[in-house]
């Protein structure tokens, strides 16, 4: 069974490879040591809750957020920071990532540009003076746009931040910039990855040791294993922790009706995947 740790102020990799650490992902990345992870898969809350105008609000019980997991948040996080404030914690956490990596590393960082008060919230806004090398569309598919002011938004941005030593696996480098992903809907977690998105990450990777410092349901690590390669999982939410080791260990699959296990075998990639209808901010 999957390990979930709590956090005490020290942790080194050795102790926490295919293991869960619950706590502040900040404060957990700070104690480890310089350039001990390969790579780092993450996405990070987008600051929903900090909405303007038409855009979510929690707690909404009609309408069109009302079978939205999101709408309420997530546990133990509000995800509502003043827009100067999200954009500051953002870069310390980067800025960790940066340092932990090792000189052929890799962070393949989730995030989604905003429009708020019909200014731009550009998430680039993160990353300046990091060493981007590519940005990544990630392309969701099955949508619904419930306003008639926008044309539907379906895109978000991976950014792939690197030292200059990395490279992709062998073949990796064939696939193009925009990737098509559909999003899940049975994962109760309010924002998953799909677990399609983060087997392309994987496979087109070398490194052992994976880091996702916002580990939410433990997608990342589930497709570490299928690949044969260790992780590190970050969670403040102990519920979120405690999601994340069932389904690591196979207790739960909520792609199938029920509770149940599926083999880790690279064709499950190409099971058919769930759409959920993801908000907009405007």
């Amino acid at each position: 069974m999957t390990d979930i740790i709590n956090f005490d102020g020290e942790i080194s990799p050795e102790n926490c490879l295919d293991k869960i650490i619950h706590g502040d992902c900040l404060q957990v990345m700070r104690t480890l040591p310089e350039k001990c992870v390969d790579v780092v898969i993450t996405s990070p809350p987008y600051n929903l809750l900090n909405s303007t105008g038409n855009g979510l609000k929690k707690n909404t019980r009609t309408g069109k957020w009302k079978n939205a997991a999101i709408k309420n948040g997530y546990e133990e996080y509000e995800d509502n920071l003043p827009y100067d404030e999200y954009i500051f914690w953002q870069r310390e956490c980067v800025a960790e990532m940066c340092r932990i990596i090792k000189d052929d590393g890799a962070i393949f960082y989730n995030n989604k540009n905003r429009v708020q008060n019909g200014l731009l919230e550009d998430r680039g806004e993160i990353l300046k003076g990091f060493p981007l090398r590519q940005i990544i569309i990630w392309k969701r598919s099955g949508a619904i746009n419930f306003n008639p002011g926008y044309f539907l938004p379906t895109t978000e941005q991976i950014y792939l931040l690197c030292n200059k030593s990395f490279r992709l696996a062998k073949g990796a480098n064939k696939n193009t910039d925009v990737w098509e992903v559909k999003q899940e809907m049975k994962n109760p977690h309010p924002a998953p990855f799909p677990e399609e998105l983060i087997d392309k990450i994987v496979s087109s990777t070398t490194g052992q040791i994976i880091l996702d410092p916002f580990a939410g349901s433990g997608t990342t690590a589930v497709s570490a294993k299928k690949f044969g390669r260790n992780f590190i999982l970050i969670e403040k939410s102990l519920k979120y922790c405690e999601l994340a080791r069932k389904r690591i260990d196979g207790e739960e699959d909520w792609r199938n009706d029920g509770n149940s296990s599926r083999e880790n075998t690279r064709e499950s990639v190409q099971e058919s995947v769930l759409v959920f209808p993801l908000p907009f901010e405007y």
